[in-house]
């Protein structure tokens, strides 16, 4: 039997029972759409993360050190210093929190003095205005850049919002730009260093030193190498660079994170979320599966006469098997196309509920279906085809030409 004749009497066949057919489809149409837009909105979510969240920024490397005393600048300028194999530069952060007001609203907020380089190294960009200059830092100017929701809180929008200016602490500060609420730091608003460690009272001392290693450098041996710098340089036992167990915050710790393993333990989480809906969605699967043996033995009974008169004309077992196994293949398939389709659009319509969702903090998520996962999907078909239509094909192979002739 030539190709095109057994593609024409599988099409002809599906086309004669329409409504059932549709109807048998079902459950793939179900697991293949629930596939589909759970990896779709999974993606989305993890490059929504990775574009939006600054962890793009994987050469940047957080080091917290608890050494039984403050931190100071001559510190982070002996640990560049200490280190310039591994780090393009090395700066530093203080945090604060406090009210902020324009005269009108008052917000509570929190702050992150930082100097110009850091949003470098944490890929914060305004959205409004601009990022203060290292000019500004060094003369300890009273230049703030706003978080994008209190700056709409109080004036409405981003723009609106730049020029004017807001009581923080003891001083008024000019705001010259906004930031996203998304980023390595969403939800803070930025202060030059200088400013805040000579201004604001939660700011004196060093909260944070902020790396940015080297193009193509081994993270994991700068990690190594840091925290034997750090130990070594503040002269802290072996047990400082351990992660602290057991309850209270220990007497000494020196903690290196970089980007990248935020990237990697982000992907291992997203990872085994989609393998679990993926095995929720194979229990519909299974149930398409065993709906499609179903048809298929149904067809095998109504068609007994047929099948006989095939092998009466010279029709092998092999071309038997091949004719219905081709029927349940293309239905598969056929429910796999359509289950694409509903599952991307069942992706836009999760990732809107996403990008809504005040627990993703406005964060923009955009479906993302891979050719993987529509290769895998219709693999899935492919398989559940043979699969649960191997059993009908190989009844019907196996049917008597004689017996067939004289069914009624």
């Amino acid at each position: 039997m030539r190709i095109r004749d057994l593609f024409y009497e599988t099409f002809s066949a599906i086309q004669a029972n329409r409504g059932r057919s549709l109807l048998t489809i079902l459950g793939i149409v179900i697991g293949i759409a629930a596939v589909i837009s759970m990896t779709a909105l999974i993606d989305g979510i993890k490059a929504s993360l990775v574009d939006e969240l600054g962890l793009s920024q994987s050469r940047t490397v957080m080091i917290d050190c608890w050494t039984g005393r403050e931190i100071t600048m001559d510190d982070v300028s002996a640990f560049e210093a200490g280190m310039p194999d591994d780090y393009e530069f090395i700066t530093a952060a203080s945090y604060d929190s406090g009210s902020i007001s324009n005269g009108v609203t008052k917000e509570q907020g929190n702050f992150m003095g930082v100097e110009p380089k850091c949003f470098e190294a944490m890929g914060t960009k305004a959205i409004a205005g601009r990022l203060f200059m290292q000019s500004e830092d060094d003369a300890g100017s009273r230049v703030i850049v706003l978080d994008q929701s209190i700056a709409n809180r109080m004036w409405g929008s981003e723009g609106a919002a730049v020029g004017q200016s807001v009581h923080l602490g003891n001083d008024d500060y000019t705001v010259v730009g906004v930031v996203g609420g998304s980023g390595m730091r969403g939800g803070y608003s930025f202060v030059p260093l200088a400013t805040m460690r000579a201004r604001m009272s939660g700011g004196g001392g060093i909260s944070q030193i902020i790396g940015f290693a080297r193009e193509d450098a081994d993270m994991d041996g700068i990690v190594a190498r840091t925290k034997s710098y750090l130990r070594s340089y503040f002269n802290l036992p072996a047990e400082a660079t351990e992660e602290p167990t057991g309850e209270g915050a220990p007497e000494y710790y020196i903690g290196v994170t970089t980007m990248a393993s935020v990237i990697e333990q982000l992907d291992s989480t997203m990872g085994a979320f989609q393998a679990l809906m993926t095995c929720v969605a194979g229990v519909s699967l299974v149930v398409g599966g065993i709906g499609i043996m179903n048809m298929m033995l149904t067809n095998v009974t109504e068609r007994i006469r047929e099948i006989g008169l095939r092998k009466a004309l010279g029709a092998r077992r092999s071309d038997i098997t091949r004719q219905f196994l081709l029927e349940s293949i293309m239905l598969c398939l056929v429910g796999g196309a359509f289950g694409i389709l509903l599952g991307y659009a069942g992706a836009s319509v999760l990732a809107q509920f996403a990008s809504m969702s005040s627990e993703m903090g406005g964060l923009a998520v955009r479906p993302v279906i891979s050719p993987t996962a529509v290769g895998l999907a219709s693999g899935i078909c492919v398989g559940i085809g043979v699969l649960f239509g191997f059993y009908p094909a190989w009844r019907a192979s196996r049917l008597d030409p004689v017996e067939s002739l004289r069914y009624q």
